[in-house]
């Protein structure tokens, strides 16, 4: 099933991937009333990182704020796998963003703007949210990114 927001999404060049398979034992994504909350989502495409590292030494901001917004899609992706229609989705709630960051590098808002920004573009004003964007000393897969998402759902 795809509409509205996918059809955005097309318009914009991006394709909704498959749900990125957990790491773990955990679900990439679960439903609580009318609330979805994501695991945090790494910037998978096709089942790679397509850069590793800590962003500010062997990743720029710019490539990490890119990866970013991959890993927006990627939660997108987690949010259809259970609500079952990106066009259910009534406002994103609350984004957090977690960068791996170089011991001197403090530009993590602007590395998660990639997934605040890529939400906006899809979702409209539906996409303005809360947010925090954390640094941290390694992800996962040593990622520099990690974007988690809170969204609430129209009633199905």
């Amino acid at each position: 099933m795809s509409g509205a927001v996918e059809a955005k999404l097309a318009e914009l060049g991006l394709t909704l991937p498959a749900v990125v398979p957990p790491l773990a034992t955990y679900q990439p994504a679960v439903q609580s009333g009318v609330y979805v909350y994501t695991s945090g989502q790494l910037p998978m495409v096709n089942g790679e990182l397509p850069l590793t590292g800590k962003v500010g030494a062997e990743v720029t901001a710019e490539e990490a704020k890119k990866l970013a917004a991959t890993c927006a899609l990627n939660a997108l992706a987690a949010v259809k796998s259970v609500a079952g229609d990106l066009d259910r989705i009534k406002r994103v709630v609350k984004v957090v963003g977690f960068v791996a960051s170089a011991a001197d590098f403090t530009g993590q808002p602007g590395v998660v703007n990639g997934a605040s920004e890529l939400l906006g573009a899809v979702l409209g004003d539906k996409g303005v949210h809360a947010r925090s964007a954390v640094g941290v000393t390694v992800l996962p897969l040593d990622a520099p990114v990690e974007v988690e998402l809170q969204v609430e759902l129209t009633e199905a």
